[in-house]
């Protein structure tokens, strides 16, 4: 049977060899779910850099350029990281390129998996469905915050974990932790989160809204990945 194992800092991906694995890079407050949801209002591509200057650079090759550092958005970009951004019509068909403080970052670490799909409550059926019928073991990473673990990213692991019960046999003790995490959480999600250093660290940018709505499970159907360094969705 497949293993699924959760890395809940991208400063531990040393530990963890991706090489043949589907990688689920997850940074619900924000930005996998303003990925998620570009991807559902029909944005065309998402290109994610780690870097502000390489992300900046794209501008001159058609790309709208997406960001925020410490949560806000950089000011000469085209968009920030609230997914309220993302729903915009006139992104429809556009090319982006984002990047972000932790989840731009987890990507960056995750490269050289067989693949990489980007997670949020918003699609967690989705991205369920889609390892379900996968042939790879699965690696959930967790962007946090710098390097430090968050709750809502190890709860969201928890969550999928949950999903695959049954399909999947647990790689180690952080998959079963997640999924007791969850089972705390999920009866009342955003509640559970408030206390969180990251909603905190939101909370003073009065995105209230932003947190609440990425707290959504199963709002979209489309399940990001990332080929030849582009995120394309694929449902």
């Amino acid at each position: 049977m497949k293993s699924i194992d959760v890395c809940v800092s991208p400063d531990l991906m040393h530990l963890y060899p991706v090489d043949g694995k589907s990688v689920v890079v997850v940074d619900i407050l924000r930005a996998t779910s303003s990925m998620v949801t570009a991807f559902a209002h029909g944005v065309k591509s998402i290109y994610p850099v780690a870097k502000l200057d390489d992300c900046r650079a794209m501008k001159s090759k058609g790309y709208l350029i997406a960001g925020e550092r410490e949560g806000e958005k950089v000011a000469d970009f085209d968009l920030g990281n609230s997914p309220f951004e993302y729903m915009a019509p006139e992104l429809k068909g556009k090319q982006i390129a984002l990047t972000t403080t932790n989840g731009t970052q987890a990507i960056a670490k995750s490269l050289g998996a067989t693949e990489i799909i980007i997670g949020a409550f918003l699609n967690l059926s989705a991205v369920a469905d889609h390892l379900i019928n996968s042939n790879n073991d699965i690696l959930v990473v967790c962007a946090g915050w710098k390097g430090k673990v968050n709750l809502e990213d190890t709860v969201f692991a928890g969550a999928l974990v949950d999903k695959l019960s049954g399909k999947f046999t647990l790689a180690c003790d952080a998959p079963l932790a997640a999924k007791h995490l969850y089972t705390s959480a999920k009866t009342e999600l955003i509640g559970f989160l408030n206390e969180s250093s990251h909603v905190k660290r939101l909370n003073k940018l009065n995105i209230h809204d932003d947190m609440k709505f990425c707290c959504t499970i199963d709002e979209y159907k489309v399940v990001p990945v990332l080929k030849d360094g582009i995120l394309k969705s694929y449902t």
